[in-house]
């Protein structure tokens, strides 16, 4: 059983992705990033960096302890490995899947969180920094459009975690109500 600490964001999104593709067992634990859950000291033993998503895997492949784990990237990572899904083992589509794996976690996520962040939630609306993000998120766009041209997934001939890791930050939602 996976226990998965999590909020409705793009990147608690990447985990249930993976989860429900997969077919591993979860329990959610909502830990609602508006009114501070995430500070609290049960949820930073696990995520030291009070951010979601973050699991705890009661069940490692190497049957000891539970292990934890933050950050959605490392998370995926891990899910693929532990589970032998979404990962290709052929060394040059499992490199491409990792680089596009971490071209969204240093690029796309981080750029289009700040374009939502201050086109929606900043308490003074600063044109230049919403320029700037508007910008580099259309860009970044373009990459992923590029990249997508004459293909079904990311990387390889398969859905991967390049995909999972992507997709909710591209696909329309609903803002979160922030309480």
């Amino acid at each position: 059983m996976i226990d998965l600490y999590y909020w409705s964001t793009p990147n608690g999104h990447k985990i249930t992705l993976f989860l429900e593709e997969a077919g591993l067992p979860y329990a959610i634990h909502p830990i609602n990033i508006g009114t501070g859950e995430q500070f609290r000291p049960d949820f930073l033993r696990i995520a030291p960096n009070n951010r979601i998503p973050a699991i705890v895997d009661h069940d490692p492949t190497d049957g000891g302890a539970p292990i934890s784990l933050f950050e959605s990237g490392a998370i995926l990572l891990y899910l693929a490995e532990k589970t032998g899904s979404f990962l290709s083992t052929d060394i040059r589509v499992r490199t491409e899947t990792l680089q596009w794996l971490f071209w969204q976690m240093g690029g796309l996520g981080p750029m289009a969180g700040q374009n939502h962040h201050f086109g929606t939630f900043a308490p003074v609306k600063i044109e230049y920094a919403i320029d700037r993000y508007v910008k580099e998120t259309a860009r970044l766009y373009g990459v992923l459009d590029r990249r997508l041209e004459n293909r079904d997934f990311i990387t390889g001939n398969a859905y991967s975690i390049a995909d999972m890791a992507c997709y909710p930050w591209i696909v329309p939602h609903e803002p979160s109500v922030r309480t």
